[in-house]
């Protein structure tokens, strides 16, 4: 009983919070519903970022993946500051400049609106069939696991999953469909601060329990117990046999995850509409930034638990380590807190779930909608759309969600597995946009479905014994060749500059620049003290 009166308390009152914050907001605007105004705060769009970013696929497949593998699997959550680090200094200031409301939108004005309408499509489609299904399903896993939906109900866990999939897909339908942009993103503040409330206390509260009264005695023990789980260096093959089994050897850092974490920070629409959607240059980099320092922590909730796990349970999950964290939760948190946790985990999949959907639902209605089929549609008729669309979306995704079970090598590396198809060629077309000025429309469009291609062959059909992200890498440069071989023969004819529209202010917030060299030396020190450990 306790665990519903906390669940049902807290939920009812971030619902209560984000509509009274937008009692006096105009949602059938173009900027009111897709960019919630362009009103937000850095603390608001930390909060909101953290929570798109963070949802039960990293709570469930990362410190499954941990309890596994150990702490190497850091690299996607630590070199994230290094990528707002960008996102902050050099790419913000460019968008907001441009008063982008989507990223596909910088395409057509530095190549064509065709490659806009690609890029569009492809966001569209890794939306709805790699993010969305996941992130519904690894959320009924933990609900299901605390909550015991199936038991309760007395159905099937089959049928329990099938059911909390479909609840919390159409509570997340809602909240981007009526709300727009600023209720998702108010939304996400108070879950997101929740989440890393809530997320730390399950390591602290089981290192408690393991040392007896002692939190450092506790983490003493569990390093003890093994300490190769610790070090954030791996020795996996990145080429040859072995390679593709590789959770993350070391060297691929250097090569395409980089280029994935630029993608991801600083070109990804569900991530960077909410600085798009920052009231002033200023609060949009205080938000990255801030971002960046809670990635920074973020490795105690999303890797720590994992390994706390397998001091817990031994090997005895390793068929089956996307368990280890509902479990532990069950183990070592208070009945009255149960719920609480739930309704921050439901919190951070409506979040990720309805991001999302609102993005999508943005990249169509503005990108696609409003230049092929309505080019006449007035704000509220865009507006109208943004709803219907997030509608059809999020009926495909529910549809989708059941059918990632099983996953090999855990849910978490199933979704980066797929992102590569879709993340690497946008990535690449939008980088050369940026740095190669002679790179042309033609060029774009090659680069781009040449990347599709390459991935595909390379890791589905050929199946080289690369390891994924190496694949990345050597995708990322041979799209840019083909990009700058195609340009010679079709070049460029007209020159881009960037155009201030006056949409924000755009004085640079002066902490940004001693923030940014604060969060690459902290990346770059964890490294160093982690390197060597066991």
């Amino acid at each position: 009983m306790l665990q519903f009166i906390s669940f049902i308390t807290f939920t009812l009152f971030v619902a209560l919070y984000a509509t009274w914050q937008l009692r006096k907001d105009r949602l059938n605007s173009k900027d009111g519903f897709f960019l919630g105004g362009r009103s937000l705060t850095g603390v608001v769009i930390a909060g909101s970022m953290l929570l798109t970013n963070i949802s039960t696929e990293h709570l469930i497949g990362m410190n499954g993946s941990s309890y596994k593998n150990g702490a190497i699997i850091i690299a996607w959550e630590v070199t994230s500051a290094l990528a707002l680090v960008a996102a902050a200094l050099y790419f913000i200031p460019r968008y907001l400049k441009m008063g982008l409301t989507t990223i596909p939108e910088f395409l057509e004005k530095r190549f064509d609106g065709f490659t806009r309408t690609i890029v569009a499509f492809l966001l569209i489609i890794s939306f709805v069939f790699t993010l969305l299904p996941i992130v519904l399903y690894t959320g009924a896993i933990n609900i299901e696991s605390i909550f015991e939906i199936s038991d309760l109900l007395q159905i099937s866990k089959q049928q329990g999953l099938w059911l909390t999939v479909l609840v919390v897909g159409i509570l997340g339908a809602i909240y981007a469909i009526f709300g727009g942009l600023k209720m998702v993103a108010h939304t996400d503040t108070i879950n997101g601060y929740g989440l890393l409330i809530a997320g730390l206390a399950v390591p602290l509260l089981a290192l408690w329990d393991i040392g007896e009264g002692s939190i450092w005695a506790g983490l003493t023990k569990v390093v003890n117990h093994a300490p190769q789980k610790f070090s954030v260096i791996s020795n996996e093959p990145s080429v040859g046999l072995g390679a593709r089994e590789a959770i993350l050897p070391f060297n691929v850092l250097f090569s395409g995850l980089i280029i994935n974490q630029l993608y991801f920070w600083t070109m990804h629409q569900s991530i960077i509409q909410r600085a798009l959607g920052a009231v002033s240059l200023k609060e949009a980099q205080k938000g990255l930034l801030f971002t960046g320092v809670l990635k920074i922590l973020i490795p105690i909730v999303v890797v720590l638990p994992g390994i706390i796990g397998f001091y817990y349970f031994g090997e005895s999950l390793y068929d089956d380590p996307d368990t280890v964290y509902p479990l532990l939760l069950k183990k070592v948190l208070p009945v009255w807190m149960t719920g609480f946790f739930v309704a921050v985990v439901m919190g951070a999949v409506l979040s990720t779930f309805n991001s999302a959907l609102n993005s999508a639902a943005t990249v169509f209605s503005l990108g696609i909608y409003k230049r092929y089929i309505d080019p006449k549609a007035d704000e509220q008729r865009l507006v109208w759309m943004g709803r219907a669309s997030s509608t059809v979306l999020a009926i495909f995704a529910i549809s989708i969600a059941p059918f990632v079970a099983k996953a090999p090598d855990g849910l978490y590396q199933l979704l980066q597995q797929l992102n590569g198809i879709f993340f690497i060629p946008m990535a690449t077309v939008i980088l050369a946009g940026f740095f190669f000025p002679k790179v042309s429309a033609i060029g774009a469009k090659a680069g781009l479905i040449f990347g599709l291609i390459f991935y595909i062959v390379m890791d589905y059909v050929l199946k080289v014994e690369l390891h994924f992200v190496h694949i990345w890498g050597i995708e990322f440069i041979l799209n840019i060749i083909v990009m700058h071989v195609v340009s010679l023969r079709y070049p460029r004819k007209n020159p881009f500059t960037i155009q201030d529209v006056g949409a924000v202010e755009l004085v640079p917030w002066k902490y940004a620049k001693s923030l940014g060299g604060i969060l690459i030396f902290i990346t770059l020190l964890i490294y160093i003290l982690l390197g060597n450990v066991g």
